[in-house]
């Protein structure tokens, strides 16, 4: 639910902003979403975003980047906020063992179903992955930013970018795989191809 926030001193700034920042609405509810992986903390959270980035938008320097600005402080609400410390939480990545890549087939409504069943997968492992790996990749994949973006809105070097988005994709690959290559070998035997086992 959200509410009228009477934000003094803005009201000349507010049609500025509000040209600005409402085109990014959809964009921030569903990384907030994403972070939050609860329906009513990410309205939360938006909102509190939105009301933050109103009451700071005097700061807010014109020719910058006001999508990576807004992001900013949708995520650093989030790691202050109770939900985020709780994320930030997190255990140390799995030792590296790398493995040979799946080919994938999408021609019957077999491999349609196992496709489906792929998707959830990673959406639970995307939901799995520390927070510094999901927003990373959600940056990138789902939001297509660019890697300065990603640097602005995290506050963290270019180098550091690249860094974890190998290392999210790698720890998201090697959770996947164990599933994937049963679901294939599962997706074999549903075609006929496996007559030896």
């Amino acid at each position: 639910m959200f509410y009228y926030v009477d934000v003094s001193g803005a009201d000349l700034q507010s049609d500025s902003f509000e040209e600005l920042a409402m085109p990014l609405f959809d964009q921030l509810y569903n990384f907030a979403h994403w972070l939050t992986q609860n329906r009513e903390e990410a309205e939360d959270l938006v909102q509190e975003t939105y009301a933050k980035a109103l009451k700071g938008f005097s700061s807010f320097q014109l020719g910058t980047n006001f999508r990576a600005w807004m992001y900013r402080i949708l995520r650093n609400t989030f790691l202050t906020s109770r939900t985020g410390l709780k994320a930030t939480m997190t255990v140390p990545l799995e030792p590296e063992e790398d493995g040979p890549e799946l080919a994938v087939e999408r021609d019957t409504p077999e491999t349609i179903l196992f496709e489906r069943a792929n998707r959830e997968l990673l959406q639970s492992a995307i939901d799995e992955l520390p927070v510094y790996f999901r927003e990373i990749l959600l940056l990138c994949e789902v939001e297509e930013m660019s890697y300065q973006e990603i640097s602005e809105t995290l506050s963290v070097p270019i180098g550091t970018v690249m860094s974890r988005l190998s290392r999210a994709r790698k720890t998201l690959r090697d959770r996947l795989r164990p599933q994937v290559q049963a679901g294939a070998g599962t997706a074999a035997m549903a075609k006929g191809t496996n007559h030896g086992l």
